[in-house]
């Protein structure tokens, strides 16, 4: 294995990196890359989220890449599917693919983003800072007809790893009952498709939206064709509904939370705060007096 990376890190210039950054740095030994795709399958038994690790081995991955498993690694053995883990168990997994203080890291997925988000925000919620998603992700990577490479890579050995929660990241579910209620001021958004949004599909035991909450689809977010994300006015137009509430706190939920990583993360970079609902309509449908609205 390659020794841990110098101490001086490698300086990330946003939360973004474009795929032409990401070559003329894949080489550098204090940068980390990570694949975070999971992949979600119908069975005989129904839908089902698996991890992507086979597909990154066989299909192919950016090379010298390592692979996150947010199902089991980077999630807690919780109530919820992807309960995010504490600090404890964030530590060891982010060390067992070779992160330390002194390494930067970019993520990436198969899909338009979303698990990648999932992930920048794990760490970022965790006072990582030095971490940001690959633009268009291994969509972008192949378009390009970038190097590509297969079969297991052994992660670099870790240094220290010092990890602190952070403050404004996540929200629960009495912070979301609240904002329903009207006890305290809030933006709720789902980043759920349209057709979920409004009751009409969803594989959730009861159709719908939280009352009161805005639609901003994480879909909307990115370019179709690209799957990069948008920026600038087109950026605005699509989170104008989640930015018209002025000062007031927004909360992003989806069905299991990582949809709404990937729009949080979207009204991040456009200077906006924003929560996520780590529960999401997971936690939310297992109170069965929870409120839920249709427009079906």
């Amino acid at each position: 294995m390659t020794t841990p990376a110098p101490r001086t890190p490698l300086d990330l210039p946003d939360d973004l990196v474009t795929t032409a950054w990401l070559a003329d740095h894949l080489h550098d030994a204090r940068l980390v890359v990570v694949d975070a795709t999971v992949l979600g399958v119908e069975t005989p038994g129904g839908f089902r989220w698996v991890s992507g690790l086979d597909d990154h081995l066989i299909e192919g991955h950016v090379p010298g890449a390592v692979f996150a498993d947010l199902i089991d690694e980077f999630s807690e053995r919780g109530p919820h599917t992807f309960t995010r883990p504490g600090l404890e168990r964030l530590t060891r997994a982010a060390r067992a693919l070779g992160l330390d203080d002194g390494t930067a890291v970019v993520v990436y997925d198969t899909s338009i983003g979303h698990w990648a988000a999932r992930f920048w925000w794990l760490l970022r919620s965790a006072g990582f800072a030095n971490v940001a998603v690959l633009d268009g992700g291994l969509t972008a990577w192949r378009a390009e007809g970038r190097e590509l490479e297969t079969g297991f890579r052994a992660p670099r050995t870790a240094g220290e790893l010092r990890l602190e929660a952070r403050a404004g990241f996540w929200a629960d579910r009495d912070e979301v009952r609240r904002v329903v209620a009207g006890e305290t001021e809030g933006v709720l958004v789902c980043a759920l498709p349209p057709a979920d949004f409004r009751g009409e599909t969803g594989r959730r035991p009861r159709p719908g939206h939280i009352p009161g909450s805005v639609n901003v689809p994480v879909g909307s977010v990115v370019a179709p064709e690209t799957r990069r994300s948008l920026a600038g006015d087109e950026l605005a137009e699509r989170l104008a509904p989640a930015t018209g509430g002025g000062a007031a706190p927004i909360i992003v939920y989806c069905g299991a939370g990582i949809a709404a990583a990937g729009t949080a993360l979207a009204l991040r970079r456009a200077g906006h705060a924003a929560a996520v609902y780590d529960g999401s309509l997971e936690e939310w449908l297992a109170d069965p007096e929870a409120p839920l609205v249709t427009l079906a």
